[in-house]
């Protein structure tokens, strides 16, 4: 077994996208397993919005210390074991850090480590996607939404990893689902493969105008990961009474001033918007995940992955995300 892990440790609180240096790749002995610890071999990487909040300052969790191994969701495979409840070749997802080796101690579920099933042909990352992070966030989010059958869901980055689920989501609950996404690739893809009933390119000239023309009843629901300008031409199409489920504001995220919407139309429009942190809904995650795996076995919720090779890779791979560089569910492959 290796005697040297590799970890990537925050050095420098990021002002805009991440520079190089702020993260620092070093290499640390794997630690001597103490009784009631287990170490798992971590596999793959979940590359999530949120990591650049964490690094930045305290949210719903405190932010990452200088020094410390980057936070970050992940999937591993049990290598050795000194813990009752882990044995080797157990498969675990959970808060591993950007890293090689994870220690699994008495403290596994506040890292929300869990150990995950083998389920035939679906993969390994599924479990930091679909059935990981973005579906529980997607579920509990359209859960917060209320959809009915009819109403008109808007999803701004529809055809990122959490956005792509809830418009799915918004289909099997029979809306009319409109995506906001970058690229007139990613369009496509939500509307020729998941169902979307239309997509518009936020980066054309003339996309608000598309945007109105393809809710031509009004926007019962906005399911809101982006915020800013995005956001605000989405509330000014509202119907009366509709409803927000504020998910992200990834638009603001390398921004010193990222900036808020307006709230005349939550006021004029009288809108319910909801923020939400999935991690308050753990207790619930079994129930979601069991709903989730039945309609992924159904094909009701499809699903795409962008892959970067190597743990080295993973500060480029963060920006990827506020450049649109990725479509789908962005991973590191360790």
């Amino acid at each position: 077994m290796a005697t040297v892990n590799r970890q990537l440790v925050l050095q420098s609180r990021p002002k805009g996208m991440l520079a190089l240096g702020d993260l620092q790749l070093q290499e640390t002995p794997v630690p001597e397993l103490r009784d009631g610890q287990a170490l798992g071999r971590v596999k793959y990487l979940s590359i999530d919005p949120t990591m650049r909040v964490w690094m930045a300052m305290d949210s719903y969790l405190p932010a990452v210390a200088i020094g410390e191994v980057m936070r970050s969701l992940g999937f591993a495979e049990i290598v050795e074991s000194r813990h009752p409840d882990y044995k080797k070749g157990d498969r675990v997802s959970g808060l591993t850090g950007l890293q090689e080796y994870v220690v699994i101690d008495a403290n596994a579920k506040q890292s929300l480590i869990q150990k995950v099933p083998k389920i035939p042909f679906v993969s390994d990352t599924v479990f930091l996607g679909t059935l990981g992070i973005n579906g529980l966030t997607a579920y509990f989010g359209m859960e917060i939404a209320q959809p009915k059958k009819g109403e008109t869901l808007v999803v701004s980055a529809a055809a990122g990893a959490t956005g792509s689920i809830v418009g799915q989501i918004g289909k099997i609950h029979g809306c009319r689902v409109v995506g906001i996404a970058g690229t007139d690739e990613k369009c496509n893809w939500i509307t020729r493969d998941l169902g979307f009933d239309a997509a518009i390119n936020y980066k054309h000239t003339d996309w608000t105008e598309k945007l109105a023309a393809a809710v031509p009843s009004g926007i019962d629901i906005d399911f809101e990961n982006v915020g800013g300008e995005i956001m605000q031409s989405v509330l000014g199409l509202m119907n009366l009474h509709g409803r927000v489920a504020l998910c992200g504001l990834i638009s603001g995220y390398t921004k010193e001033d990222p900036g808020l919407a307006s709230f005349a139309a939550v006021l004029m429009k009288r809108l319910r918007v909801e923020g939400f942190i999935v991690l308050d809904y753990a207790p619930r995650f079994t129930e979601a995940g069991t709903q989730l795996a039945q309609w992924k076995m159904l094909g009701k919720i499809k699903d795409r992955e962008t892959i970067v090779e190597g743990l080295e890779k993973a500060p480029d791979a963060i920006n990827m995300l506020f450049t649109g560089g990725n479509t789908g569910k962005l991973i590191v492959k360790v």
